[in-house]
Parts: C-alpha cells; structure tokens; sequence
C-alpha cells in the first residue's frame, strides 16, 4: 500500500545525492547530464563571441 505523494529514493537516504552536490559545488562543474550540456554550451557560445 503506498501513501500519495510519499516517495522513497535510496541515494537520498545513503547521502550519494548529497554528497554529488557537495562535489559539485567545491569544483564548479555540474554533475547532471543537462548541467553539463548548459555548462559547456555556454562555454563555447562565450569562446565564440568573445571581444
């Protein structure tokens, strides 16, 4: 029997979800596929149009 709107993820209760933003944000590199992808799209839009 479940409970609307309860949900139980096993990387939060471990502390990986935590310990990826912490990782994270010390280096300044996203660890999530579309982080990545705003990450070095901007990059090379700024490479690009550079002054």
């Amino acid at each position: 029997m479940k409970i609307p709107g309860v949900t139980f993820s096993w990387k939060r209760a471990l502390g990986i979800s935590q310990a990826k933003q912490k990782i994270a944000k010390e280096t300044g590199i996203p660890l999530t596929k579309n982080g990545l992808e705003r990450k070095i799209g901007s990059m090379i839009v700024k490479a690009l149009f550079k002054k």
